[in-house]
């Protein structure tokens, strides 16, 4: 496989497939006060469409792990984008809240097939420092996606409202599904297929939970990661709401701060041959720990400027701790990728979307619980790595 598509190739197929992720979420944060205003919806009902996107996005993972380890990728990944499809028009078509977030947890349940099964392929086709590459290579092609998602969805909700943003993201599943059909040829041959009952899929998930190195690793990304989250659900009030910045203005900011993860993974594909990933995020791993601290004080000052600093240093510090954190994770795993990559890809969209509702539940009108959890998580993937991983860490 790697011999036929190169790299870069392989990326820009597996970053648009996976991008699908960050397209969904954030092409509709500018439009949260239309949805609320045309539904008839609070500003916490419509976050709950984000939470419900999350958590779906988490609990589908734990089904299109194993099933591509069982079946192959390909075919998995095209019937879930078939499902993403038609949840996407039928969000277009949505006549109250209720609906929408069940339209978008069936969105999330087709569309994680492609966040999970793309890191499963780059383990099926790259090991140590190549998969670094090929990893930091997929985050620069997903990078773009939230820079030019917020813009897009800006557009489209000044055109068509914000019933056209979910019709952008039914034709996105359509060029997906034929990317798949004519693009991406199949990584893991018969051969090398699991047949697994599902006691002995739970049994591998168990196995997995216990291996220190694999656990460590994997909270070392999903931790930054529901902090991201936490900064994508929460900073819709906080920016344009509590500060009074326009739609516009938010798209932009959140584009420099999308612009900032791919600044970072491309640094980290430059530094992949200096040393094992576990040896790299030793030290990038303080990174979300002090960018966190920052938009603590930018909270507790009631500064939009310092807490637009501390969020850019934390959403670029992804573009290092993700490649890295994943890779090492994922070392000793080539015989069950597609399961290793749905738990890390559970952790993280379930603590996200757990992170959502707790955001969403102490609301204060103020920036401090997205700050706090923001904070709270890049310190808890620095502690996972150390106690969990001391040796790699």
């Amino acid at each position: 496989m790697s011999a036929t598509i190169p790299r870069r190739r392989l990326a820009l197929i597996l970053g648009t497939i996976a991008a699908v992720g960050p397209f969904t979420t954030d092409m509709y944060l500018p439009a949260f006060p239309a949805v609320g205003a045309d539904l008839g919806a609070t500003p916490g009902a419509v976050q709950g469409t984000l939470v419900t996107y999350f958590l779906a996005l988490a609990l589908g993972q734990l089904a299109y792990g194993p099933l591509s380890d069982r079946f192959g990728r390909r075919g998995p990944l095209l019937g879930g984008f078939a499902v993403y499809t038609l949840a996407s028009i039928g969000c277009a078509l949505a006549q109250d809240i209720g609906a929408l977030s069940a339209l978008r947890f069936l969105q999330a349940l087709g569309g994680c097939s492609g966040m999970v099964i793309a890191r499963a392929v780059v383990r099926d086709v790259a090991e140590g420092a190549e998969n670094v590459r090929l990893m930091a290579s997929l985050m620069l092609v997903m990078g773009v996606a939230p820079v030019i998602a917020p813009t897009i969805g800006g557009l489209m909700l000044g055109l068509t409202g914000w019933r056209g943003i979910f019709l952008v993201l039914a034709l996105y599943g359509v060029l997906v599904i034929a990317l798949i059909a004519f693009a991406l040829r199949e990584t893991l041959p018969p051969s090398r297929r699991r047949r697994d009952s599902p006691v002995a899929t739970l049994a591998l998930f168990g196995a997995l939970l216990r291996e220190r190195h694999f656990l460590g690793h994997a909270l070392a990304t999903a931790l930054p990661i529901a902090g991201m989250f936490a900064y994508i659900i929460g900073s819709p009030y906080v920016f344009m709401e509590l500060f009074g910045i326009s739609p516009q203005l938010y798209g932009v900011i959140f584009g420099l701060n999308a612009a900032g993860i791919v600044g970072m993974s491309q640094v980290i594909s430059r530094l992949a041959h200096r040393g094992p990933p576990e040896r790299l995020l030793r030290g990038t791993a303080w990174v979300p720990v002090m960018a966190g601290a920052v938009v603590v004080l930018g909270a507790l000052l009631g500064s939009f400027w310092v807490i637009a600093a501390g969020l850019f240093g934390y959403v670029a510090s992804i573009g290092a701790v993700v490649p890295l954190a994943v890779a090492a994770a994922m070392a000793r795993q080539g015989h069950a990728a597609g399961s290793a990559s749905a738990l890390i890809g559970v952790m993280q969209f379930g603590l996200g979307g757990v992170l959502g509702a707790v955001i969403g539940a102490v609301h204060d009108g103020t920036a401090l619980p997205m700050a706090a959890s923001v904070a709270a998580c890049g310190l808890g993937g620095l502690l996972a790595l150390r106690v969990l991983a001391p040796r790699a860490a």
